[in-house]
């Protein structure tokens, strides 16, 4: 491995964000699959986390340009499970919704522990899993569909995160611990 190649693994590690994360629920095409953890990694997020009933999570495809090496990706066994997870680890979970209730995504503080929840292609976020979620946000339509396709509307939710957190100077010091720090490290030296 080259200097400039350990440089690189190690400046994009110092910019990982553990406290931002996906919760996809049967997210079952793998393009999609493969397209969240692309804009995952663009943004900074360390792990993402999936839920399929049906079992396992889709293979990935090129349409992930590599990004599953370098984000981490946790199966959880049911929606539940997934919430006690990231509840233990002061996680807010909110799910994308298509309801009058949800808030426009913009007006959530994603500078705080956060995960976005996004459900399967065609039904969206289960009701199981819209009644144990925090709060319910959408990205407001001006057209005639009525959402976006699940993988754009996470990279559009990201993105709104990764602003906020340049802008509150979250990415300006290194946010994992030092131990999971030197364990991701290794892990993507050996990549």
């Amino acid at each position: 491995m080259t200097e400039a190649r350990r440089k690189r693994i190690e400046d994009v590690l110092k910019r990982r964000q553990p406290d931002l994360t996906v919760l996809l629920e049967n997210v079952h095409k793998p393009h999609n699959l493969s397209a969240i953890l692309r804009s995952c990694d663009a943004v900074g997020v360390l792990e993402a986390h999936a839920v399929n009933p049906t079992g396992g999570v889709p293979t990935f495809n090129e349409t992930s340009g590599g990004s599953h090496k370098w984000v981490y990706l946790r199966v959880h066994p049911d929606i539940a499970e997934a919430f006690r997870f990231l509840r233990e680890r002061g996680f807010r979970v909110y799910a994308t919704a298509l309801s009058r209730e949800a808030q426009d995504y913009r007006e959530v503080d994603y500078t705080q522990p956060t995960a976005i929840l996004l459900g399967a292609e065609k039904w969206g976020v289960s009701p199981e899993a819209l009644a144990l979620a925090d709060g319910a946000i959408q990205i407001p339509m001006l057209g005639m569909v009525q959402s976006l396709n699940v993988s754009v509307a996470a990279a559009v939710i990201l993105f709104e995160a990764q602003r906020q957190r340049l802008r509150a100077g979250l990415y300006e010091r290194p946010r994992l611990d030092p131990e999971l720090y030197a364990q991701v490290l290794e892990d993507w030296l050996r990549k």
